[in-house]
């Protein structure tokens, strides 16, 4: 059996990148997947991707965590509540937003914000809204990919690692509010430096030979995904 079988998983920023990848390794293993994206034809690639493989039939949802308020988050819960029968086993945070390496005096207010929303913000609206399918799961897994500079902070970071630092402060508060329920766990898993498009963003001159693959770093996804991580919260990952 494979390790995420009857697991259904959903997985943010699934339509490029590390999202993309993660959630195609999680079919691979098993998992029901629900992409979701504000891209509808990138979405439908990787849909087709994973029906082509074989693999268990993932749904794909666009959804914008950008401008997404209150209602907008309980309806996507409702959404996804019917769509799986009230079944969700896993949240995997990968959708994330950069602007650019800069000083702080070129950096906006709105760059600011923008971070916030999509790294932190976004984070803690779709797990709080989703809590209540996460509770009924025998085994439930969320999953926030942070960054290095969240916890090492490093000049021309400024907006980006300061979000990221938030993430990893909204994990632990989850891990610990969560102590009392022994089927929920919440983590922060740091890739380092892979080659994605993110990384490519902001170190143009960087060579690829001087970054990890996603296949260095995807194993550990599914390992913490899967039950074998059960009882291992609140902690931050390096890979």
């Amino acid at each position: 059996m494979a390790t995420l079988s009857d697991k259904t998983i959903l997985v943010t920023g699934a339509s490029q990148g590390l999202g993309e990848q993660v959630a195609k390794a999680y079919a691979a293993e098993g998992a029901t997947v629900i992409l979701v994206a504000r891209h509808q034809k990138k979405l439908e690639k990787v849909y087709d991707a994973i029906v082509g493989a074989g693999h268990p039939e993932p749904f794909a949802i666009c959804f914008d965590l950008m401008s997404a308020e209150e209602k907008e988050f309980e309806q996507f819960a409702a959404t996804i509540a019917e769509a799986t029968h009230g079944k969700l086993d896993g949240i995997i945070h990968c959708a994330g937003y950069f602007y650019a390496l800069s000083p702080l005096d070129f950096q906006t207010v709105a760059e600011w914000v923008n971070q916030y929303r999509i790294n932190t913000v976004a984070p803690m609206g779709l797990t709080r809204a989703l809590f209540p399918l996460l509770k009924q799961s025998p085994d439930a897994s969320v999953i926030f990919v942070g960054e290095s500079h969240g916890e090492t902070p490093k000049a021309y970071w400024g907006g980006f690692g300061a979000s990221k630092a938030a993430l990893n402060y909204l994990c632990k508060v989850a891990a610990d509010e969560w102590e009392r329920f022994a089927n929920l766990r919440a983590n922060v898993l740091v890739p380092g430096p892979i080659h994605s498009p993110q990384r490519i963003k902001s170190h143009p001159g960087e060579a690829k030979s001087e970054r990890k693959s996603y296949g260095d770093v995807l194993p550990a996804f599914v390992w913490w995904a899967s039950a074998e991580s059960k009882g291992r919260s609140g902690e931050i990952v390096y890979l």
